[in-house]
């Protein structure tokens, strides 16, 4: 809900108002009880939105984020296979042979009168 700048045209009195802006705007001015109170166009304040819905991420607080940073190792992602010796590419024990392509075969003809 927002806050809405309201000044009393006869008494020149300014006040704030955090109603709904669906609400219609105030008349009576609460200073002097006449009914010339105006709305100001104003910068206004920006919107929090909060709750099921919006991006998960928004508005989360530090300790959610340290947190989150700890669990998930610190941000840096882990490798995911050892870099090869310096001085070359040496074959380990358990690394499996390159495969071989297939041999095309050639298709079997019919004979014909089967």
């Amino acid at each position: 809900m927002p806050t809405y700048d309201y000044v009393c045209e006869a008494c020149g009195h300014a006040l704030e108002i955090f109603q709904s802006i669906s609400e219609a705007p105030k008349k009576k001015c609460p200073a002097c009880g006449r009914s010339k109170l105006a709305r100001r166009i104003g910068t206004g304040a920006g919107f929090l939105f909060k709750g099921a819905g919006f991006y998960k991420t928004d508005y989360r607080s530090e300790s959610y984020k340290a947190g989150e940073k700890a669990e998930t190792g610190a941000g840096t992602p882990a490798p995911s296979e050892p870099a090869p010796p310096a001085g070359g590419a040496a074959k380990s024990k358990d690394s499996t042979p390159p495969a071989q392509p297939a041999q095309a075969q050639k298709p079997k003809r019919r004979k014909s009168g089967d």
